[in-house]
């Protein structure tokens, strides 16, 4: 008897994926529950685990394909190995070409892999009765005014615009095709090699421009004296160790003292949807983690509510779990504001791309003694420059340089964290 391998639920706003490595090849023995494949999606990638115990006995899907919700990936012989598989099966060794990827759904969080944007035209598709009726009446969503959630557009929407007078728009131009790559030189082309960008990383490079596209992004920056929060941290690191079980890093300061300006200034933590804008009356913060497949953003949750201690618990459970590939759906949706640390790869400064459709993102860099003027007397202080990229669209200049300031405050003066002034 044989059992079927197909896609599982991908998670919210997911509907395909691309088959990753295959662990087993046809006719290896597989254990129930163990894992025998991987599928890569806009966000994480999500290992598949056998249904049953027996032999693979057909690989259906092979490495590189894309494939939707439930489709045969492969099928399992119950029970002792079984006969040879059919000749038609794809070998795990030999991928196909993958087909041709469908345009990847819009994701809750990003950059590298995040929600929808926010741009005045929805990019939430049509629901499924209006696309219909847009396809009968020939017209894109782009002509009809959506009033679903986050601008899509419904049935009735088509409705409307139909009886508006709405028409086709005449046939456009045929659009230029994007530059081609200029022909390597033959002693070039010998020493180059093509690989094939991965879902996650296609993702990452969408979402970024699409950011840049959408978004009035500007930058801020200023720079912080280090001195306070390192001597606090050097006084208790041990005993807070030793107390929660986790080391005291600077990110929790970090995430605090952003908490803390994010409530002063809302603006900051808000994103736009069509002509509204929708305030976040909590704080979920994004920490962009580097992983060996690319920048995910996991999100720890309501951090406005919790302790350094927590905070720091539950970023160090998130990081392990971007390094291993183990994150789950849930860890990586509902960002409202987004902190990327480029300072512990060394870089001294630089310009972070908002995490769509959020307005905010803070850029941490490296700490680097430097001469400062304090009481008119030049010393050498630890300090860090800070940068803030925030979309001009909603947030003020006024805002964004007084959140910057608010960031700056508590960390030099870290018992304003503790007595949330």
């Amino acid at each position: 008897m044989a059992t079927e391998i197909r896609v599982p639920t991908l998670g919210e706003s997911v509907s395909e994926a691309t088959v990753g490595t295959w662990f087993k090849k046809v006719g290896d023995a597989i254990k129930a529950d163990e894992p025998i494949l991987e599928l890569e999606t806009d966000k994480v990638t999500i290992e598949v685990p056998a249904p049953v115990s027996g032999t693979l006995l057909e690989i259906v899907a092979a490495a590189g394909e894309t494939v939707g919700l439930g489709a045969l990936l492969g099928q399992i012989a119950e029970g002792a190995v079984a006969a040879a598989a059919p000749a038609a099966a794809a070998p795990a060794a030999a991928p196909a070409q993958p087909a041709a990827a469908a345009p990847a759904q819009p994701a809750p969080i990003a950059a590298a892999a995040a929600s929808s944007s926010s741009a005045s035209v929805s990019t939430m598709p049509p629901a499924p009765a209006a696309a219909k009726m847009l396809a009968e009446s020939n017209l894109s969503a782009g002509q009809v005014d959506g009033s679903g959630k986050r601008g899509q557009v419904l049935k009735g929407d088509v409705i409307a615009a139909v009886a508006k007078g709405i028409s086709a728009p005449a046939a456009a131009p045929a659009a230029a095709p994007a530059a081609a790559r200029g022909p390597s030189t033959v002693e070039d082309a010998s020493r180059e090699e093509r690989v094939k960008m991965t879902r996650l990383r296609q993702t990452i490079a969408k979402r970024l421009k699409d950011a840049q596209n959408t978004a009035a992004m500007l930058t801020t920056y200023n720079e912080v004296d280090m001195k306070a929060v390192m001597d606090l941290r050097n006084k208790y690191k041990d005993i807070f160790e030793k107390k929660h079980g986790v080391k005291l890093g600077f990110m929790g300061f970090f995430t605090k003292a952003v908490t803390h300006a994010l409530k002063e200034l809302p603006a900051v933590n808000a994103e736009i949807d069509g002509t509204d804008v929708i305030y976040k009356n909590y704080c979920h913060v994004g920490m962009a983690v580097g992983t060996d497949k690319g920048l995910v953003v996991p999100v720890i949750r309501d951090a406005d509510q919790m302790s350094i201690a927590e905070i720091e618990k539950d970023l160090g459970r998130l990081a392990k779990a971007a390094r291993d590939g183990s994150l789950s759906m849930a860890d990586m949706q509902g960002g409202t504001f987004t902190i990327t640390n480029g300072g512990v790869y060394g870089s001294l400064m630089s310009s972070p791309i908002l995490n769509a459709p959020q307005s905010g993102i803070l850029g941490m860099h490296k700490i680097q003694e430097r001469p400062v003027a304090i009481g008119g007397q030049v010393v050498i202080r630890p300090m860090m420059y800070l940068a803030l990229s925030y979309d001009h669209r909603i947030v003020d200049g006024k805002e964004a340089v007084t959140f910057l300031v608010r960031v700056k405050e508590s960390l030099e003066d870290p018992e304003r964290l503790v007595l949330d002034l």
